[in-house]
């Protein structure tokens, strides 16, 4: 496949190695029945002979048939084929689909979150592929049965992990995650871990989770790592991820983020994303762009596009004339929609590049389709996505931000300087870690609802061990997201 098809169907082959390994811990005798739910092109059903598995794509469907013979291979989509069949299995073990919920869509969502539901686990329409695919794989075992699985790390901090858990833990005896920091998918820039759980039909009051730098196939799988409790897991917001750390580590986190001194950035401030324009290219214009076009200077408004641009703690009118300059696209398209528009503006709305521009969908929708919405000026701009740390800037200059930034509302502006004199305090580091998650290639990503939980810790006094702690803890989970490589 070519790199556009792997992404759109969620196809990542496994390598020989793991697979193998995952079969051999799922089979535990010759006659046991084995079900790959996405068999791909067959490279888990080669590992043993009573094997079935269920492809939609025709080509890799066939390429299993070569690579495994013996299996009776089901061409469709599963869901719909886990719906209908009467058959049960005593095993799985398989590489779900990795298809991001805005290609996960259509007939296809719709029956495959009705189905889950059914068994007990409830999936918003914000949800990824895999989760429900394990769901449904798992409602096809026998008593007793085990589940052997590739899953993208995701597992570990995602919202819609909180059901796929509470299910696995109502379905299976013993549930274990093995989370490998070295890649297991060369050509993949997110990391996965390896699902292991067995007994369905009884249930467990907790997760395990054990850890390893590199994945040996030859080595038993780790399925007696450290136990974390539902309960305790609930406290970490459904999170694997902080569970990565020494317990010393994460106990200090916890013990030091429940102080009566700490707040959380919620506390402060409400964070949002920033405007959507729908064509970014056409809306913002460099500002010689502006001169050729006459397009006067009431129309148009200093916005930040990226957080590349947030490399201080405060944006100030220097760093508008430096991308003034610098002949940057920072000026946005500002049109208020009741605004009577003049000649120049008129002849840049008129443009076949505005035609396309309307049609749009995200232009398209509102009216007048050039009224940009939600256009607000912030008291502070936070990246989304940053390398080492990410930045929060106070907005002194008045500018506005695409969604590629957060918007920082504070609920009094006196509180900005707690914010900045916090914000390089080590537990307010370690919580962008614990709160925000991994993007691959050693980016760090916080949504909103991750932002809103940063600790503040404002005139924290600490010793220099609980110091050296919280430091240590942030490294290791740099480590976890492959910061520096």
């Amino acid at each position: 496949m070519t790199p556009s098809q792997k992404k759109n169907s969620g196809s990542y082959y496994t390598p020989d190695a793991a697979a193998g390994s995952l079969v051999r811990w799922a089979v535990r005798h010759p006659s046991d029945r084995l079900l790959d739910p996405s068999c791909g092109d067959g490279r888990f059903l080669q590992n043993h002979k009573k094997s079935v598995g269920v492809e939609q794509d025709e080509a890799a469907a066939r390429a299993a048939h070569g690579r495994a013979p013996w299996a009776l291979i089901h061409e469709g989509d599963f869901f719909s084929w886990a719906a209908n069949t009467n058959e049960r299995f005593d095993c799985l073990a398989g590489n779900p689909p990795f298809i991001r919920y805005q290609r996960f869509s259509g007939a296809v969502r719709e029956g495959a979150l009705a189905y889950c539901a059914k068994q007990g686990a409830s999936f918003s329409g914000l949800t990824s592929s895999w989760a429900p695919f394990l769901v449904a794989a798992a409602s096809l075992l026998k008593a007793g049965g085990r589940m052997a699985f590739v899953v993208p790390a995701e597992v570990g901090h995602a919202p819609y992990a909180r059901p796929l858990l509470e299910y696995l833990a109502s379905k299976f005896e013993v549930v274990s995650f093995l989370a490998v920091k070295r890649k297991i998918f060369a050509d993949l820039s997110e990391d996965v871990w390896l699902l292991y759980a067995e007994g369905f039909g009884n249930q467990t009051g907790e997760i395990r989770l054990s850890q390893a730098d590199v994945f040996d196939a030859s080595r038993p799988a780790p399925v007696d790592g450290l136990r974390i409790s539902l309960a305790e897991l609930a406290q970490m917001h459904w999170r694997l991820r902080p569970f990565l750390l020494a317990r010393e580590h994460l106990d200090e986190y916890r013990a030091a983020s429940l102080s009566p001194q700490v707040k959380r950035l919620s506390d402060f401030a409400r964070v949002s994303i920033g405007y959507v324009s729908g064509a970014n290219d056409f809306f913002h214009l460099r500002p010689s762009q502006a001169d050729d076009l006459g397009i006067g200077k009431k129309w148009l408004r200093p916005s930040v596009r990226n957080g590349r641009v947030l490399r201080a703690s405060q944006l100030d009118r220097s760093d508008i004339a430096e991308w003034i300059e610098q002949d940057e696209p920072c000026l946005l398209l500002n049109i208020a929609p009741s605004a009577e528009i003049d000649r120049a503006l008129k002849k840049y709305l008129g443009t076949d590049q505005a035609l396309a521009v309307s049609k749009a969908y995200k232009c398209r929708v509102r009216s007048p389709w050039y009224a940009v919405p939600d256009v607000r000026v912030p008291s502070a701009f936070l990246s989304y996505m940053s390398g080492d740390s990410p930045s929060l800037a106070e907005n002194r200059a008045r500018c506005t931000g695409t969604n590629s930034v957060h918007l920082v509302d504070l609920n009094d502006p006196a509180d900005m300087a707690t914010l900045r004199a916090a914000w390089d305090d080590p537990l307010t580091q370690l919580s962008w870690e614990l709160e925000g998650h991994p993007l691959g290639g050693g980016m760090l990503k916080l949504e909103p609802r991750e932002a809103q939980r940063i600790v503040i810790a404002p005139d924290a006094k600490r010793s220099k061990r609980r110091t050296q702690l919280l430091q240590d803890a942030r490294t290791v989970m740099q480590a976890w997201r492959h910061v520096g490589g």
